[in-house]
């Protein structure tokens, strides 16, 4: 009996099935690709070769993304200030993420010496 190829048996029924229940449960591509017994540069590789692959990858983790974000809605909506506070910080970043103000310091100390010259102009 000829030796199927590698990728073959990924993307008959059986393996597509397999695929699709490992992202199901949350495994990223990386682990995915370690239960096939291939690297991440494969996996990359085959889902441009085989659309099957692709497709079923961005499907069932596209349900799994929408379930948890309604579990997150739900917990936000229930006012569980953790999940409020992240859906926020995601979904309105321009009004709630956490802001960094960066002063430059020579403006300030340009005034400063300005100030000061002026104050000993003064006599002050």
């Amino acid at each position: 009996m000829a030796q199927r190829n590698k990728y073959e048996q990924w993307i008959d029924q059986d393996g597509i099935l397999k695929i699709q229940d490992w992202a199901r449960t949350g495994l990223t591509e990386t682990q995915i690709a370690h239960n096939m017994g291939i690297s991440y540069s494969t996996l990359k590789e085959w889902k441009k070769k085989f659309p099957a692959i692709s497709a079923t990858l961005k499907q069932t983790k596209a349900v799994v993304d929408v379930a948890v974000e309604n579990a997150l809605l739900k917990k936000a909506l229930a006012g569980d200030v953790t999940a409020c506070i992240f859906w926020l910080k995601n979904r309105r970043p321009e009004a709630w993420r956490d802001k960094v103000t960066v002063v430059d310091t020579s403006q300030i100390e340009k005034i400063d010496e300005l100030i000061s010259s002026i104050d000993r102009r003064a006599g002050t």
